[in-house]
């Protein structure tokens, strides 16, 4: 590749990470509307699955970063930062920012054999380890206060609210949407050029 050609695709990476920045910025603001309980179901994770898998895995931490920040300034996890602010800005920063790390490397790994099972790959690892950080952050630093919650709720365990209550239609629904829409969206954007 000529030096001519390495410019024309960091520029081409580059305009791209700046969309889908802005693609996860405006799709984490709508998706605070879209509430069910205390949390927002979204579409975040498809542009930082996408950017991810067109764009490196570096391009899919920082998208990850900044759905993570996002999140923050949203107003999303408010009821976790009146509980433990440190870990709150930990666990969202963290996760967001591990997804989309996660995401461009299993990309990176499976693609050299199939682009279309390495785009599947991707969309699945993403929202588990979204969540898992989740639960994980959930279980460190506000174990106590989600036992209070899910008693509220009428769960017998904590553990029960934690996979059930905050975490399980929110991770299906996403986990579900990733697998349909992420390969269609990158299969487009090879198509059409945009990418590589």
């Amino acid at each position: 590749m000529t030096n001519s050609e390495k410019r024309k695709q960091q520029t081409r990476t580059l305009v791209l990470g700046a969309v889908f920045t802005a693609l996860v910025i405006v799709l984490q603001f709508l998706g605070s509307f879209i509430r069910f309980g205390m949390f927002s179901i979204s579409l975040v994770l498809l542009p930082i699955i996408i950017g991810a898998a067109t764009c490196g895995y570096k391009i899919g931490a920082w998208l990850g970063f900044v759905f993570g920040f996002t999140v923050l300034v949203s107003g999303d996890a408010t009821a976790f930062l009146t509980v433990n602010y440190w870990g709150t800005i930990a666990t969202v920063l963290v996760k967001g920012t591990l997804c989309g790390l996660a995401a461009g490397l299993i990309y990176k790994a499976v693609a050299n054999r199939n682009q279309y099972l390495a785009v599947m790959a991707a969309a699945i690892i993403c929202p588990v380890v979204n969540t898992g950080i989740f639960l994980l952050g959930c279980k460190l630093f506000f174990f106590e206060t989600i036992k209070a919650w899910g008693a509220a709720a009428g769960f017998n365990t904590a553990a029960a609210y934690m996979f059930l209550g905050l975490a399980g239609g929110n991770f299906l629904f996403e986990l579900g949407t990733n697998l349909i829409l992420s390969p269609a969206v990158v299969r487009i954007l090879k198509l059409t050029k945009i990418h590589n």
